[in-house]
């Protein structure tokens, strides 16, 4: 088979020098909002026990794993998402460290599904997490930190929007609406289909799926149709068992709200999130215009680390993922110019200044400056035509004349300023 034959897998990506420098603006974007907000970073390995996955995110994420068999007989899968990781890093030295823990990292993580704009089966993501607080203010900490993410790129509520749910309120209507508890899990799963199934459809999944007698179910369905906060308040906040949990996430409006934030943020119910482990606050943000999919989700996850690690521990978190951002921001028309920068392109007269060109790159090389030149010998017009084709600030000749004078002739591309500076002083300010 013949080289020109091979491609990149499906679903993956090349990362040509356009690419990778977008890439690299939304990692920096990231790094800079979280440094902000006090986050460290950290990072795992990206192959981990195949049973760190299987029994600790629920049946959606282990359908889309990449697993097998190691040549030491384990079963690993490369890890499709950050939380486990961070719960099994952060449990075996919970003990010695200050709390609150604000970790993040942008790990590359893999999943077996079908690719699509906006997923792929790998993509680099961005996970924020707080461990050992379990107050409001962390949910509203992290929510903050989400919407700030993607305020930093340019973005506004014109935008995009955060729509915040809570499992712990879901729970109390669920359980109010004669779920029974051990098929809570189950139902989470049936309902967070609701904008992509029929109203029909899940409701013969309640019954079918999670066994709900049908007035069960109904009222079940019954919880979605309210669609604001209010809503819910007004029809829950009297019942037994759900009136402290209204109470919890009306805190979580109020603190955005004082930052500012409330314009980012609506209340919204069918956000459930697949995974098996969240307790409490749930959010997804999406594009207002509805053509992505998630830019980000997250939520409070207070019994993993210790189902993982055996430290009881509260902790909450979220992941927002390069593939839908870089779709947004293309839409939007906010992605940085990927334009090669050269700021000094050095041309020689004669092959006799070359010594004294090298010695010159190298120190403006050493000053920080972007300096490039014809690797072989090459005529003065050629190095002409290079630097312009490269679009460098600068041109600096140094022929036999300028040489013999210790110069170099120093050309502002833009403006067509030329002077003569000492070879010393040049790209000195």
């Amino acid at each position: 088979m013949s080289n020109s034959n091979f491609q990149a897998l499906p679903g993956f990506r090349d990362f040509y020098p356009d690419d990778l420098a977008i890439r690299s603006h939304i990692m920096a974007t990231w790094r800079d909002v979280a440094r902000r907000y006090g986050f460290q970073e950290y990072d795992g390995p990206p192959l981990e026990p195949l049973e760190l996955y299987t029994e600790k995110s629920g049946p959606e994420i282990v359908q889309q794993l990449y697993n097998f068999t190691d040549k030491g007989d384990r079963e690993v899968a490369m890890r499709p998402e950050m939380t486990p990781t961070l719960a099994r890093m952060a449990g075996a030295r919970a003990n010695g460290m200050r709390k609150p823990i604000k970790w993040f990292a942008v790990p590359q993580l893999f999943r077996y599904e079908r690719a699509q704009r906006g997923r792929l089966r790998e993509h680099f993501q961005l996970n924020l997490d707080i461990l050992g607080e379990a107050d409001v203010s962390a949910d509203a900490e992290l929510l903050a930190a989400a919407i700030d993410m993607l305020r930093a790129f340019g973005l506004t509520h014109e935008d995009f929007v955060a729509r915040v749910s809570d499992r712990g309120l879901l729970r109390a209507l669920l359980l109010h609406a004669g779920t029974p508890e051990d098929q809570l899990v189950l139902v989470y799963n049936i309902v967070d289909k609701l904008e992509r199934e029929t109203r029909e459809a899940i409701a013969k999944r309640l019954r079918d799926e999670a066994g709900l007698a049908a007035d069960a179910a109904e009222r079940v369905l019954d919880i979605f149709r309210h669609t604001d906060f209010d809503a819910v308040r007004e029809a829950y906040g009297e019942t037994e068992g759900v009136g402290p949990e209204i109470t919890r996430v009306g805190l979580l409006f109020t603190a955005l709200r004082d930052m500012g934030l409330g314009d980012y943020v609506r209340f919204d119910l069918s956000i459930v999130r697949g995974l098996a482990y969240y307790t409490g606050t749930v959010f997804e943000l999406f594009d207002t215009r509805g053509e992505l999919r998630a830019i980000c989700g997250g939520g409070r996850y207070d019994n993993l680390l210790k189902q993982i690690a055996g430290v009881d521990m509260p902790a909450l978190g979220f992941g927002m993922g390069d593939v839908v951002l870089k779709e947004l921001l293309t839409d939007r028309g906010l992605l940085p110019s990927t334009k090669h920068v050269v700021d000094y392109y050095l041309i020689v007269g004669t092959p006799a200044e070359r010594p004294a060109m090298l010695a010159l790159a190298h120190a403006l090389r050493d000053q920080g400056h972007a300096v490039e030149y014809t690797l072989p010998e090459a005529g003065r017009n050629k190095q002409f035509k290079t630097a312009s084709a490269l679009g460098a600030r600068h041109t600096v000749v140094i022929g036999p004349e300028e040489a013999a004078e210790g110069v170099a002739l120093v050309r502002e591309v833009g403006s067509g300023q030329e002077r003569r500076v000492p070879l010393a002083e040049v790209g000195r300010p």
